[in-house]
């Protein structure tokens, strides 16, 4: 039988509407079942093209079993990142200050009061490759609320406060343009990382970095900006981060000269290389076209 999740509009969403799994969409019903309850949640964050949040909905949502454990000790939500990026944003800060790292899909818990307490990424349906399986994740976490329950509170308390302070930090100070002298040093910070063989900064994995690209791009009177761009632009669209069959880019290269893409392609991210690209293209010379070349034939010449 389909779930709550088959009332809602986003394709992630509806990719869960059959687990097993009692999901709620982000919102008070959920929330209020978890304060009558006195049930910790579990929220995980994800979107369409997350290829380990198919892996994850495929290998632990779908899984009766642990289902099970899900729907017993907890309230689940289940949230579209391109839909609710605020809510994104605030847990993925968890995420980064709990573990150090981040990622999709994220998977976090929270104390009915919307605290975190603990939080990771991918989880493995069984321990494997030095990651604890998600049942272990579940039963400890599940343990730890009923028999443990000051310490998970306590956690809690100090992950929202760090939460706050850090979001707080990156709100704007001011009003104030920044100076000359900011871009001249974010360019020589850029050009301590370039790579001037395939292009891009810094080593594999490669993202294409949009704001990095449209930066050089607002400086491309300087000619180490405009090499540094033109480079970069035409590497990723001759290689393989390029879907040459389906088109558009994919979300980042796993090499270093962009030949093996991780296989998943982020709306935002194509938005912005589109209007990157055609702004772009009126400042590449004819050696630097952006353009794939036509690929070559297969079948041998006649003789």
């Amino acid at each position: 039988m389909a779930n709550r999740l088959a009332r809602e509009s986003s394709p992630y969403l509806l990719l869960h509407k059959e687990n097993p799994v009692d999901w709620y969409p982000w919102g008070e019903e959920a929330f209020e079942r978890a304060r009558r309850e006195d049930k910790p949640i579990f929220l995980s964050v994800g979107y369409s093209t997350c290829y380990w949040c198919h892996v994850m909905e495929r290998e632990c949502f779908s899984s009766p079993e642990i289902a099970r454990e899900m729907n017993e000790a907890f309230v689940c939500i289940k949230v579209d990142r391109e839909e609710r990026p605020d809510v994104d944003e605030i847990y993925m800060s968890a995420t980064q200050l709990i573990t150090r790292s981040g990622g999709w899909p994220n998977s976090v818990f929270l104390t009915p009061e919307l605290k975190p307490f603990f939080a990771g990424t991918y989880f493995p349906p069984r321990d494997m490759h030095g990651r604890p399986g998600f049942p272990r994740v579940l039963q400890s976490l599940r343990e730890a609320w009923l028999f443990r329950r000051a310490e998970v509170v306590q956690q809690a308390e100090l992950v929202a406060q760090a939460m706050e302070s850090q979001l707080s930090a990156a709100e704007p100070r001011g009003s104030a343009l920044p100076g000359a002298d900011l871009a001249a040093a974010l360019q020589r910070t850029l050009a301590a990382r370039f790579d001037p063989d395939h292009g891009g900064f810094g080593r594999a994995p490669k993202f294409p970095s949009p704001s990095n690209l449209f930066f050089l791009l607002d400086r491309a009177a300087d000619e180490e900006a405009r090499r540094m761009l033109l480079v970069t632009l035409d590497h990723m669209a001759r290689g393989g981060l390029m879907d040459q069959l389906a088109g558009g880019f994919h979300r980042y290269s796993t090499d270093e000269a962009w030949l093996v893409p991780h296989f998943e392609k982020m709306l935002y991210d194509n938005a912005s290389l589109a209007r990157l690209y055609a702004e772009a293209a009126v400042l590449a010379p004819a050696r630097h076209s952006m353009r794939s070349p036509a690929p070559r034939s297969t079948s041998s010449s006649p003789r």
